[in-house]
């Protein structure tokens, strides 16, 4: 089962977040071959952490929970305390390490539309629809990884979509759902775009410890 996690930072945790950098990897080191994409996330600013991406394939919801909330960044308060939280569908079909990049440059997203009350109602197929029309658009090579949120228990209600991207700019990347098929549907309550990077030990060896700017060059953990 893959499922979703957006861990959102606390204000002033920056610090923290980084002494805890060794024991945030280790952690993660024991879900390595399940893990699908990773990393954080910033401010328009590039530099501002606001918070964490993981996809990862874990055998239920109960592992799910033990992700979420015994990992150490939010057992010692550098998250907010509600995760985001979903099950997760790859469309793609791959790792965000399987991504061979597109245009030298470009920054990376993750672009997270939330659905709207009352649009479950809506077939399994009518949303594969109009995600294929994402994945085969003017954009499609560029994307990292793709799919739809869906509720975290057995009845799998879709409840928005997911995007990792590389993308030419941040207006390219608050276009790509808000101009698509399902917001002109009026499926979305409200689409966020966040400025995105691999994660992994190997960003390490950047001129600063713990994460590295999607303004930045990119370097594949």
């Amino acid at each position: 089962m893959e499922y979703l996690f957006y861990c959102r930072d606390k204000p002033g945790t920056r610090a923290l977040r980084d002494e805890l950098l060794e024991a945030h990897w280790s952690f993660m080191d024991g879900y390595a071959e399940g893990m699908i994409a990773r990393g954080p996330t910033f401010a328009p600013d590039g530099e501002t952490v606001t918070g964490s991406i993981h996809i990862v394939d874990l055998p239920d919801a109960d592992a799910a929970r033990v992700f979420a909330f015994d990992e150490p960044n939010h057992r010692a308060g550098v998250y907010e305390e509600e995760v985001l939280i979903r099950r997760w569908r790859n469309m793609l079909g791959r790792k965000m390490w399987d991504f061979k990049g597109g245009s030298e440059g470009h920054p990376r997203f993750l672009i997270l539309g939330h659905g709207k009350a009352g649009t479950t109602a809506i077939d399994d197929r009518s949303h594969e629809e109009r995600l294929r029309l994402l994945t085969d658009g003017d954009h499609g090579e560029n994307l990292i990884a793709c799919g739809p949120l869906l509720s975290d228990d057995d009845t799998e209600e879709w409840l928005g979509t997911a995007i990792l991207a590389e993308l030419p700019d941040r207006t390219t990347a608050e276009r790509l759902l808000a101009q698509g098929p399902y917001a002109l549907a009026g499926l979305y309550e409200s689409i966020e775009v966040h400025d995105w990077c691999f994660g992994g030990r190997e960003q390490k060896d950047w001129d600063h410890p713990a994460v590295v700017s999607p303004h930045r060059p990119h370097r594949s953990p």
